[in-house]
C-alpha cells in the first residue's frame, strides 16, 4: 500500500506578505546585490538591530523597543530577496537566515523577562518564558519534522504573526497583552504542528521508528 504525499505546504502569512510587498522589497535588495553586501550580512544587521531593541526593553524603554524591532522585521524578507535574486541556493545561507531568526527573538523575550524580574513582576515574566518557550518550539517543530521528511509549516501563529502582536502592543503601551496572546496561541500553534506530524506518521509505514 503507498503511503499518501504529505499535504500541500500552507501559505504563510510571511510568504503572502513576500508577494505582496515583492514590488518593494526587490529593487531593495537588487541595490544592496549591486553594492556588493552579501545576504548573511544583511540578516547579521537585523540581529544586531533587533539586539539594540532588545536592550531597549530590558531597560524600560519598550515603547522605543517595539520602534526598532518593528523596523528590523522587514529585513528578514530582504536577504532572502537578495539570495534568489543572485540565483544561488545557499545552504548555509538558510542556515544563518534561520539562526539568526531564533537569536533575535529570544533576545526581545529575554529583554522583557530582565524588565519584568527588575520590577518583580512574577507573573509577567513567567508569561514571558511561556511565549519564550512556544515561539522556540513552533519553529523547532517545523525544523524537525522537516528533517524527517515531513510537513509542519501550518498553525495559527508563525513568527511574522508573532512580530505583528508584539510590536504594535509594545508601541502602543500594552505589552502584557501582547506577550499574553502570544503564550497561549504559540504553544496551541506548537501542538497544531505535533498533531500535523503525527497524522502524517501514522499514514508513513515505519515512521514511529525514525530518531
Amino acid at each position: 500500500m503507498q503511503a499518501d504525499p504529505p499535504p500541500r505546504s500552507p501559505m504563510l502569512l510571511s510568504d503572502r506578505f513576500r508577494k505582496w510587498f515583492k514590488w518593494l522589497l526587490d529593487p531593495i535588495a537588487a541595490a544592496l546585490n549591486r553594492a556588493g553586501v552579501h545576504p548573511n550580512s544583511v540578516s547579521l544587521f537585523g540581529l544586531l538591530g533587533t539586539l539594540v531593541g532588545a536592550y531597549l526593553v530590558g531597560v524600560g524603554q519598550i515603547r522605543w523597543g517595539g520602534v526598532v524591532i518593528l523596523l528590523m522585521a522587514p529585513v528578514d524578507a530582504i536577504d532572502g530577496s537578495m539570495a534568489r535574486q543572485r540565483g544561488v541556493k545557499s545552504r548555509f545561507g538558510g542556515f544563518v537566515d534561520s539562526v539568526t531568526d531564533r537569536y533575535s527573538e529570544l533576545a526581545v523575550y529575554f529583554g522583557f523577562i530582565v524588565y519584568y524580574t527588575g520590577i518583580g513582576d512574577r507573573t509577567m515574566s513567567l508569561v514571558v518564558f511561556l511565549a519564550a518557550a512556544g515561539s522556540l518550539l513552533v519553529s523547532y517543530i517545523r525544523a524537525r519534522a522537516e528533517a524527517v521528511s515531513f510537513e509542519a509549516r501550518g498553525g495559527l501563529l508563525s513568527r511574522l504573526e508573532r512580530y505583528l502582536i508584539l510590536c504594535p502592543s509594545m508601541i502602543l503601551g500594552f505589552p502584557q497583552i501582547g506577550l499574553s496572546i502570544i503564550a497561549l496561541l504559540a504553544n496551541i500553534t506548537a501542538l497544531q504542528r505535533i498533531f500535523s506530524v503525527r497524522r502524517q506518521a501514522a499514514g508513513t509505514p515505519g515512521a514511529e521508528h525514525v530518531r
